[in-house]
């Protein structure tokens, strides 16, 4: 098994869905938790882990503990999807204004980069099959965004995205390359640094990139930023086993890369498949697991609840081998169900208002994680 770890990003608001800024109070008073630019986010990073179960505890306690200290300060709480839903995205609340980064952060971007979301951490030592695996999960990353895409609504309306904060998210720089070998992926990066695409390492925003303790040089992991916030620690660990799977697949088939196998001509291959996936990528954001996507592998259109099943089918007896396969089952209930997304535009279209279907979201996934501290975590919680 790999090691894993999540990068998690929250709104803090009122019970009633009102966005609140409290960043600056949470990181003063709390371990564990960071800023970002907007300081009505506040994040979170889970350490490096092999084993679900401890996984699972790792995101849920956390986020107790936020909750417990949210209610000191008053009533509010944290709030589920992946944009400011009912309100507030004219303009920024700016949590540290002496950042020059979150400065330019702010007037090229705006509110586009208020969003909250997962990033999956991934270890994978050896430079040259982690930039291999960003490949794969490079092609593959609308998958993931169809299974996590939690983010209908923006300023209190039906948006026509099931993944808003993607659609409409600044990647950056505008044109990444599916990166051939840890060399090409040194020079690119010193390339955006001196023409100023890039302001530093960080200011990579794709659906993947490799990562590590100095970028570009020194690489440990693969990090997957495409999915929405996943509210359910249960469905989150499922995409997580997915991914971790499909990771082992090709470790044991390193002739699964896209840059062999793709059908596509072999002079231009490189290029069609990062136009290729940014369509798919677009089409996800749109309609996630009811879009149709093309193939990288054979060029032929398939939804993505029907991909999802086909990796589904390929992995699971190597996540049964490796002991995890229980923790995948639960893509079945995503893709009979829906993702989040498609579960409030369900409500919605059943005749809730937008301020209803938020709500009530909240309130559940503040059951749903006071029920899993207490039926799994309660031993973990000091």
């Amino acid at each position: 098994m790999l090691s894993k770890g999540f990068e998690v990003e929250m709104y803090t608001s009122t019970p009633e869905g009102e966005i609140v800024g409290l960043s600056d109070k949470i990181v003063a008073e709390l371990d564990g938790f960071v800023r970002e630019p907007d300081s009505r986010n506040v994040e979170y990073t889970t350490p490096p882990c092999y084993r679900y179960e401890r996984l699972l505890c790792d995101l849920v306690r956390p986020r107790v503990r936020l909750r417990e200290y949210l209610k000191h300060l008053g009533n509010y709480t944290l709030t589920p999807g992946s944009t400011l839903a009912l309100g507030g995205g004219d303009r920024f609340h700016r949590s540290d204004p002496s950042n020059p980064y979150h400065t330019y952060i702010e007037q090229t971007y705006g509110t586009r980069v208020v969003t909250a979301s997962i990033h999956i951490n991934v270890g994978i030592s050896d430079p040259e099959v982690l930039l291999r695996a960003c490949r794969l999960v490079r092609v593959e990353a609308p998958l993931y965004l169809a299974l996590s895409a939690a983010s209908p609504f923006l300023d209190g309306e039906v948006t026509g995205y099931h993944s808003t904060r993607w659609g409409l998210f600044p990647k950056t720089p505008a044109q990444v390359p599916l990166f051939e070998s840890h060399l090409h992926f040194i020079r690119w990066t010193e390339q955006q640094l001196a023409l100023g695409t890039m302001q530093n390492v960080r200011h990579l925003w794709s659906s993947v990139r490799p990562n590590g303790d100095r970028r570009p040089y020194n690489l440990n992991r693969l990090e997957l930023r495409i999915c929405d916030l996943v509210s359910d620690p249960v469905a989150l660990l499922a995409i997580t086993a997915l991914l971790e799977a499909r990771l082992i697949q090709l470790m044991q088939e390193p002739t699964l890369d896209p840059l062999q196998v793709s059908q596509l001509s072999a002079a231009t291959r490189a290029q069609d498949l990062v136009a290729l996936t940014d369509a798919n990528e677009a089409a996800a954001a749109r309609l996630s697991l009811d879009a149709e996507l093309i193939h990288w592998q054979s060029g032929q259109p398939i939804l993505a609840r029907d991909w999802v099943e086909q990796l589904y089918g390929e992995v699971w007896a190597i996540a049964k081998k490796e002991g995890f396969s229980c923790f995948l089952t639960p893509l079945k209930k995503i893709l009979r169900e829906g993702n989040e997304a498609q579960r409030w535009l369900q409500l919605q279209q059943q005749g809730k208002d937008v301020a209803s279907v938020v709500k009530q979201a909240i309130q559940d996934t503040a059951n749903q994680e006071l029920t899993l501290r207490d039926t799994l975590c309660q031993p973990l919680v000091a």
